[in-house]
């Protein structure tokens, strides 16, 4: 069998789909060398992707995401290939493609929370994009024989939103990798990026659904009893991170709120070892697996009481209304102040990491290919 997989988000060029996408292809090679792979690339990732496997070959695809090239040339670079199944990890499935395919649904953020301020374009310009995201979306729903989700609370969404049956939809976890033992010393982390210690950590972008503004005003409300803590904001400075920013100087937080700005897969577990807790304030998520990772690491979380994460962390977890301030600043303290329940998070954090598996991911992503 031929089978095409989208891998234009491929490493962490694409953020947390590059890392789906990186992972299952990663694992696919270590299951099946009996199907042939082609493996759509752009030339930024194109490097990245080197297989020893015979049967993974690249091609490249260089048409940027969400693009008018995208639409046009991608579906005839794939049929050029005469593919049996095409997998694409994301919604943006070309209009134009009618090849046999399954298409991964993350999450439906853009559909339940489409606002403004989530973008860089002027009004009109966002209406538009709005329109052709629902188009896209509704084609893919529509013409994918199977649909892939990351966890039930998306599937069952999909079934709201675009009135499909459960048969159509898979569900197959996302995972963490055990810990890195190849990391640096958590001292040279620490003073690489100036944060100071004890601190609560945040890891990811800062679109407004993730609602750091509502961490932030937490915060100051816990540093109102308590002045020794510090909030490590973890992500790369982009437009949003620099409304962050912005806000952070209007609550007159600049000493206690710490902007590492980018930071390496090396230097990242000296954060997760050194932080007291991982906070995650989400309005939604797919998946939440940076609060997962925070888990593997023994950190203890405090975590959204909405969408997916429930169901993802479990008992791992304490949760607080993500739309309630008080609240949010009330639990959080409450895992501050107390080392028994810290304790407690650490131990149920790391057995619940090990539930899920990308191996096992793959095998269940490969048995739907079979199957089509």
């Amino acid at each position: 069998m031929r089978i095409g997989i989208d891998a234009r988000f491929y490493g962490s060029f694409g953020k947390g789909l590059g890392r789906y996408t990186e992972k299952l292809i990663t694992h696919l090679e270590n299951l099946d060398e009996k199907n042939e792979y082609y493996i759509f690339l752009r030339k930024e990732n194109w490097a990245s992707f080197q297989s020893a496997k015979s049967n993974f070959r690249k091609v490249l695809a260089d048409y940027r995401w969400y693009s008018l090239s995208e639409q046009i040339f991608l579906p005839l670079k794939i049929w050029s290939y005469h593919l049996d199944v095409m997998h694409f990890p994301h919604f943006n499935v070309p209009l134009l493609y009618f090849g046999r395919f399954v298409v991964t649904i993350h999450d439906l953020i853009i559909t339940k929370y489409p606002t403004q301020r989530a973008t860089t374009l002027g009004p009109i310009l966002y209406k538009i994009k709005q329109f052709g995201y629902k188009v896209i979306i509704r084609s893919a729903v529509k013409k994918a024989r199977k649909i892939i989700t990351v966890s039930q609370y998306t599937k069952s969404e999909l079934m709201k939103y675009f009135n499909i049956t459960a048969d159509k939809i898979l569900i197959t976890h996302e995972a963490v990798e055990p810990p890195s033992e190849n990391f640096r010393s958590e001292e040279f982390v620490l003073s690489k990026y100036r944060i100071k210690k004890p601190f609560i950590l945040f890891v990811g972008n800062v679109y407004p659904h993730k609602n750091i503004e509502g961490l932030l005003r937490a915060f100051k409300k816990i540093l109102e009893k308590n002045q020794e803590y510090y909030l490590v904001l973890v992500g790369k400075d982009d437009y949003f991170y620099k409304k962050i920013k912005r806000e952070v100087a209007f609550n007159d937080l600049e000493q206690k709120v710490i902007f590492t700005g980018f930071v390496t897969d090396e230097d990242l577990p000296g954060l997760y070892k050194n932080a007291k807790i991982y906070a995650f304030p989400s309005f939604c998520e797919g998946f939440g697996l940076p609060a997962l990772e925070a888990c593997s690491y023994g950190l203890p979380v405090a975590a959204s009481n909405n969408s997916c994460l429930p169901e993802i962390l479990g008992k791992a977890a304490v949760y607080f209304d993500p739309y309630n301030v008080d609240n949010m600043a009330e639990v959080i303290s409450k895992l501050l102040n107390s080392e028994s329940l810290i304790e407690k998070l650490r131990k149920l954090g790391i057995k619940k990491s090990k539930e899920y598996s990308w191996d096992r991911l793959a095998k269940s992503t490969l048995e739907l290919y079979n199957s089509i």
